[in-house]
């Protein structure tokens, strides 16, 4: 097998124009790739920063929720709990003013029953009176009808009465 042995002019040459590639790709090339790779870099930096910065901000924004819905459900409580007293108390006053309400007619309804009680008895009695008049008047005219048998019994009367 035959070695090939490159000649001094063409690695040279090859050196040469590698050497000259790379200062060109150094030149135009590298600044511009590389200036992009380092802007990608701080823009996922950003990114990165931003997306935490969000999270604790995400984060902040939970706990406040939490605190205002547990504030929310402390005054609805509270309300709640309000309502709940007045409404008792208010029905306490209805009741209070019922049974009031309900002693003063029961009372009124007891007097004016009395009232009427004793009206009817008054009338009862006046009508036993008249008729007791009516009938003594009816006895007494057919017992006394002559004038001897009265004045009799108008003496006897007047014997048991008895003058103060």
């Amino acid at each position: 097998m035959e070695l090939i042995t490159p000649s001094i002019g063409l690695v040279f040459w090859t050196l040469v124009s590698f050497l000259v590639l790379l200062v060109l790709l150094k030149k135009l090339a590298w600044k511009p790739v590389l200036g992009a790779i380092h802007e990608r870099e701080r823009s996922i930096e950003d990114a990165l920063n931003k997306a935490e910065l969000a999270r604790e901000e995400m984060a902040r924004l939970s706990n406040e929720n939490e605190a205002l819905l547990k504030e929310a459900r402390a005054e609805r409580d509270q309300i709640l709990k309000e309502a709940k007293e007045l409404k008792d108390k208010i029905v306490a006053e209805a009741k209070s003013a019922a049974q009031v309400e309900g002693a003063n007619l029961i009372e009124k309804a007891k007097i004016e029953i009395n009232n009427q009680k004793l009206a009817a008895l008054d009338e009862v009695k006046n009508q036993v009176a008249t008729l007791s008049l009516d009938i003594a008047e009816k006895v007494l005219r057919k017992q006394f009808d002559d004038k001897q048998k009265q004045d009799a019994l108008v003496s006897d009367l007047l014997k048991d009465v008895k003058l103060n």
